[in-house]
């Protein structure tokens, strides 16, 4: 009889210690993923790719808010089979928010936006590297839309109006954005910035956008300098309403392939090119450059004067002398040319 209470007591004991072990376990879960506030010193963010595994998140969240956080995310990561469920992204972590909070955050998709800034850039190429650094896209992935003549043509655009399709400008879009998806919001946007006031300064200028792309783009590698970009804009559309050419540097200087050229030579103007406006009329075929938004403002709100004719200062100041006949645009050019010589500046 002693010895069956002995036993009754021995096994009472361990299912008591079980269920104080369980007991425990259950409440610190319970604890650290549902009533602890984690620390983060202000709100933070993880960035989660699509090959990352339950693991490789809580180690990102560990880095955030401290080894217990990593615990807690795999206790919910365990029961709720989060590999199967996980979610690419930007998320937040906010300062004193539980795990409860973060987990279903992450696996509803909650994402927080990102602020994509698309460059004005002397290339395309160019544009797609910057717009990648700021996504989960690889350079590649959207190059494979912005080369592809088949695709941007369903746009409305040839290889040689497609710097126009970038409006410059910083958009809230998700980490995750896909490349066509990102395409299509620019699409949207652009749609968007040419609204009904612009296209009426467009059509009074008789230009389409992609032609007061192209002017602006002219303009914005013609000066650095926003107060003197409506007098540029100005002065080619005096010379194109009187059906001069433009003589505009920088289409040679994209004929040659060398938008950094400092100097243009006689031999350059010889450059047989529909960009080189030494030798052909009117616009060129596109915009030799995304032009930025100040310079597409600055052509359909042209500073309305008599100039023809321009030429850098001899200060080197990045602004212009403007002047209304030849024999003061020569000898404004002899100053810019002396200067140059002077510091043995030839290309």
């Amino acid at each position: 009889m002693k010895k069956a209470i002995k036993w009754i007591l021995i096994v009472f004991c361990l299912l008591a210690a079980i269920a104080a072990t369980v007991f425990f376990t259950a409440g610190k879960k319970y604890y650290i993923t549902r009533v602890v506030k984690y620390n983060t010193g202000g709100i933070a963010y993880i960035y989660i790719k699509p090959q990352d595994n339950a693991e490789s998140v809580a180690r990102k969240i560990e880095s955030i808010a401290g080894e217990r956080a990593r615990e807690a995310f795999m206790i919910f990561a365990r029961h709720n089979n989060f590999n199967a469920k996980k979610r690419s992204g930007k998320y937040a972590i906010n300062n004193g928010e539980t795990m409860k909070d973060i987990y279903y955050r992450i696996v509803s998709n909650t994402q927080t936006p990102v602020k994509l800034t698309v460059p004005s850039t002397r290339t395309i190429q160019q544009a797609v590297g910057e717009i990648s650094k700021q996504l989960m896209l690889d350079s590649l992935e959207l190059s494979k839309y912005t080369t592809n003549q088949a695709y941007f043509g369903t746009l409305g655009y040839t290889k040689e109006t497609l710097h126009s399709f970038f409006i410059p400008e910083t958009y809230e879009v998700y980490w995750d954005i896909a490349p066509d998806a990102l395409m299509t919001r620019l699409a949207n946007e652009r749609r968007n910035f040419w609204n009904k006031e612009r296209m009426a300064k467009a059509e009074a200028l008789g230009m389409t956008p992609e032609q007061v792309a192209t002017l602006a783009s002219i303009v914005d590698e013609e000066t650095n300098n926003k107060g003197e970009m409506p007098t540029v804009a100005g002065l080619y559309i005096n010379r194109l309403k009187k059906g001069m050419l433009l003589q505009a540097d920088p289409t040679v200087k994209f004929a040659i392939g060398d938008l950094t050229r400092k100097r243009i030579l006689k031999e350059d103007l010889e450059t047989e090119s529909p960009y080189n406006t030494y030798k052909h009329k009117g616009l060129p075929p596109g915009p030799i450059r995304i032009p930025t938004k100040q310079a597409i403002e600055s052509v359909l709100n042209y500073e309305k004067h008599n100039y023809l004719y321009m030429c850098a200062k001899e200060d080197l100041s990045g602004t212009h002398n403007f002047s209304s006949n030849l024999s003061e645009h020569n000898a404004n050019a002899r100053r810019y040319h002396q200067a140059l010589n002077k510091l043995k500046i030839k290309k």
